[in-house]
C-alpha cells in the first residue's frame, strides 16, 4: 500500500512522524509511505481536496475551520500525536508571570495561527485582554530570537530549538510553557472522507505504526530518539536537538495512545471561537474519524 504523505513543516514537535519512518515501523506494518516536503504550513489542505496527496499532517484546527466555513466539509482528523501545545515564552523577567505579558515587548509567532490563539485565551484566563499586550507579529521565529539576543524584545514566542539555544547562549530561558495549559489537541493526520473510505487499510496501519513510535519514544532515551530522527534536522546540532527532545518528552507532549482527545479537541477550538478565528465550534463529531 502506497500512500502520499505531505509534512507540514519541518519541526522538532513532529519528531515522532519523522521516528516512524526512520525505524521503520510503517513499512513494518506494510505501508509504503512516500513523504512529501511542504514549502507552507497548511498548503497541503488544498492538496488533499483535489486528490494530490493522500495524507497531511496539522492542526485539528484547520479541520475545525474547514467545517466552520462550510458544514459539508470532507475534511477529518485521525490519530492523534501533539497533544499539548509545543511553544513557551522565552526570556530573561525574573519573577515572570503571564499577566506580566501585557507590560512587555512581546514578539509572537507569525507562522502559524495556532500558538497566539492558544495564548490569547491563556492570558484571558489570568485577566489579561489580549488586546492590551504590546505584542509585535511582524518577524520570523529566527528574526525574533535575533532581536531577543540583541535585547530590543522582552519576550518571544517559539517552539524548540529556540529554548535550548537560548540556554546555552544565555539570552532568555522558559518563562512560560503553554503545555502546562494542559491537554490541546495540536496535531494529528489529516485527511478527506473519500481517502478514508479509499484507504481505509493503510490509515489503520499507519495508526499503528503511530501508536508504536508513542510508545517506543517514552520507552527509550532523548539521546536514542535524536539519533533516530537526527537526519531529518542536520542544521539541529545533536545536543540541542536531544535536550529539545528530552523537554518535550519530559513534559508528556506526544500522545501515548492515538485515540484523538475529546477534552483536547474542545480546548483548541475554544481558543479560536474566543480569539475570533471561528464562528462556532465545529462538533468532536463532524471532525474526527473516529473509526480508526
Amino acid at each position: 500500500m502506497k500512500i502520499r504523505l505531505m509534512e507540514n513543516f519541518r519541526g522538532v514537535f513532529y519528531a515522532p512522524y519523522y521516528a516512524a519512518h526512520s525505524l521503520g515501523l510503517y513499512q513494518a506494518e506494510g505501508v509504503d509511505i512516500e513523504l512529501i516536503a511542504s514549502d507552507t504550513p497548511g498548503d497541503a489542505v488544498s492538496r488533499l481536496i483535489d486528490g494530490a496527496i493522500d495524507l497531511t499532517w496539522g492542526g485539528p484546527m484547520r479541520v475545525m475551520t474547514a467545517h466552520d466555513l462550510d458544514a459539508a466539509s470532507p475534511l477529518v482528523s485521525f490519530c492523534e500525536v501533539v497533544s499539548l501545545d509545543p511553544f513557551f515564552l522565552i526570556g530573561n523577567c525574573r519573577g515572570f508571570r503571564l499577566k506580566d505579558l501585557a507590560h512587555l515587548r512581546f514578539a509572537c509567532v507569525v507562522e502559524v495561527p495556532t500558538p497566539w490563539m492558544c495564548l490569547q485565551q491563556d492570558l484571558r484566563e489570568v485577566g489579561v485582554k489580549p488586546e492590551a499586550v504590546n505584542r509585535v507579529a511582524t518577524g520570523t521565529m529566527a528574526d525574533n530570537y535575533a532581536a531577543l539576543r540583541q535585547g530590543k524584545i522582552d519576550v518571544m514566542h517559539a517552539f524548540e530549538p529556540y529554548v535550548t539555544m537560548a540556554e546555552r547562549e544565555g539570552c532568555g530561558a522558559v518563562l512560560y510553557a503553554a503545555s502546562s495549559r494542559g491537554p490541546t489537541t495540536y496535531t494529528a493526520f489529516i485527511a478527506t472522507r473519500t481517502a478514508v473510505a479509499r484507504h481505509r487499510d493503510a490509515f489503520a496501519a499507519i495508526t499503528r505504526a503511530v501508536a508504536n513510535v508513542e510508545r517506543w519514544l517514552y520507552a527509550n532515551s532523548a539521546d536514542e530518539f535524536a539519533t533516530a530522527v537526527a537526519s531529518y534536522f542536520p542544521d539541529v546540532p545533536r545536543d540541542v536537538l536531544s535536550r529539545s527532545l528530552r523537554r518535550y518528552r519530559d513534559a508528556g507532549l506526544w500522545a501515548r495512545d492515538p485515540a484523538m482527545s475529546r477534552q483536547g479537541f474542545d480546548r483548541l477550538g475554544y481558543s479560536f471561537l474566543s480569539g475570533g478565528a471561528l464562528t462556532r465550534v465545529p462538533s468532536y463529531e463532524e471532525c474526527v474519524e473516529r473509526s480508526l
